[in-house]
């Protein structure tokens, strides 16, 4: 690292490039599968830097994940819990009355993009947004594709465009084509000068929809054991071309050396999709298969190439991380996550838990594939912790309690509650702190059109 001195020098800052990629499966990709995937451009940039096995998004969908990486705190400082709103469901099978969901950040949080600018730095965003209408007006010098949409819309993935802020290309244009395409142009607009370039690709989001010549490709493939859908997977390789694109377009560049390279994913696959086995369940779960992900972080000089680490982190924990790094002041927020330099300089962090809270309900994708804890919704109101491989979920409508250890059982099938009711006891302590702590709503209220089933 080099010394407070001369990082406050913005030219010898490091450049920030963030690969944000939507719906992404802890196993979607070539090096993690079992032999279905093709991602070559993404299997060789893990061996250039460190893959963390047991990194978590914050939420289990896409909008409260986005925001807690933007503020680097959890749901319940921004009252971000879903896509609205947070009466999913029929209203007769849902018990109580789900907190209240806001479906943007407020225009007076400061970002992460934010922080970048008050270091000195260009920022661009290119692609999903899903935090407000105008991501210029929360921190961005530069936005191609982004607003409040979630997703392309029906058939959106070729031109002509349905989403926002983006000129139509040729007819038959790739979206994710196009985004990198506009990523790279602003690379080459700001070589000399130190930028922080935000890439959350629509893809692999609903709708599922791919290049003909690659679904063709995948549809003809006779090993795929979790019957995964070929149309994604032929997705999942465009996205990876377009890392690849843009990895390339950094090293002609000569950026390579002084360029951090984040990529991971919002949450986790939709099972019925992609399956994670053995992780349970899916995005929208907060069963590891909902908010386990892949990430790899490339920073040449500082991190050992070709190493992964198990150490647990969550995406609320960059924010202070490149806060740290480049030596800025942030006045006036409470950070939830923690820096992860010094495992990227080789060490270790201290051991600290992990928590989410979802207030809320989400319906079910699939009854049959989703493996959740009832066919019903993919959650329901509840919170989880999870410390030192032990991780806790609490259910509201029923005061239910499941204790899974994950080294042994990365599953969660196994519920040790009444086996090891002092690790529950200490785990749930844990948890009502926390919740004290960040003020988390709690929901009590009965729903009157609630009908239980006999």
């Amino acid at each position: 690292m080099e010394d407070g001195q001369t990082i406050k020098n913005v030219k010898n800052r490091p450049n920030v490039v963030y690969i944000n990629v939507d719906d992404l499966g802890w196993k979607d990709l070539g090096f993690m599968d079992e032999g279905y995937f093709e991602t070559p451009h993404i299997d060789r940039f893990s061996k250039s830097g460190i893959t963390f096995t047991n990194a978590y998004a914050s939420a289990a969908n896409c909008a409260p994940s986005r925001a807690c990486l933007m503020t680097g705190q959890y749901s319940s400082r921004h009252g971000i819990y879903t896509v609205s709103p947070s009466a999913r469901g029929k209203a007769d099978t849902r018990k109580l009355i789900p907190i209240k969901n806001n479906d943007s950040l407020k225009s007076t949080t400061k970002t992460l993009a934010d922080m970048f600018k008050m270091a000195g730095y260009t920022t661009g965003t290119f692609g999903k947004w899903h935090l407000g209408s105008d991501p210029l007006r929360q921190g961005f010098d530069v936005n191609v594709g982004g607003s409040l949409r979630g997703n392309p819309g029906k058939e959106g993935y070729f031109s002509p465009y349905k989403i926002d802020n983006i000129e139509n290309g040729p007819e038959g244009e790739h979206l994710t084509d196009r985004l990198t395409t506009e990523a790279i142009r602003f690379l080459r607009q700001n070589k000399n000068n130190p930028f922080f370039l935000y890439l959350p690709f629509y893809s692999v989001h609903t709708p599922i929809m791919a290049k003909e010549d690659l679904i063709k490709k995948y549809r003809a493939k006779t090993k795929n054991p979790l019957n995964i859908n070929p149309t994604y997977a032929a997705m999942v390789e465009t996205m990876d071309d377009n890392v690849g694109k843009l990895l390339n377009e950094l090293d002609a560049l000569g950026l390579t050396k002084n360029t951090i390279v984040v990529f991971t994913s919002d949450n986790g696959g939709i099972r019925s999709i992609a399956p994670q086995n053995p992780l349970r369940a899916g995005k929208g779960s907060y069963y590891e298969g909902g908010t386990r992900v892949p990430c790899i972080i490339r920073w040449p000089g500082m991190v050992d190439p070709g190493t992964r680490s198990d150490e647990p982190i969550i995406n609320i924990d960059f924010f202070p991380t490149f806060q740290e790094i480049l030596k800025t002041d942030f006045e006036g927020r409470e950070f939830d996550g923690k820096s992860i330099l010094p495992v990227l300089e080789g060490g270790n962090m201290a051991e600290r838990p992990l928590f989410w809270h979802f207030p809320i309900y989400l319906q079910s994708y699939d009854r049959a594939k989703d493996d959740g804890r009832d066919s019903l919704f993919r959650t329901r109101p509840g919170s989880t912790v999870l410390f030192e491989g032990w991780k806790l979920h609490y259910y509201y409508e029923d005061q239910g309690i499941e204790l899974y250890y994950l080294p042994d059982d990365p599953g969660e099938r196994k519920n040790k509650a009444e086996e090891v009711p002092e690790k529950m006891e200490a785990l749930m302590k844990k948890l009502k702190t926390w919740q004290a702590m960040v003020k988390a709503p709690i929901p009590t209220e009965l729903n009157t059109d609630y009908m239980p089933k006999n």
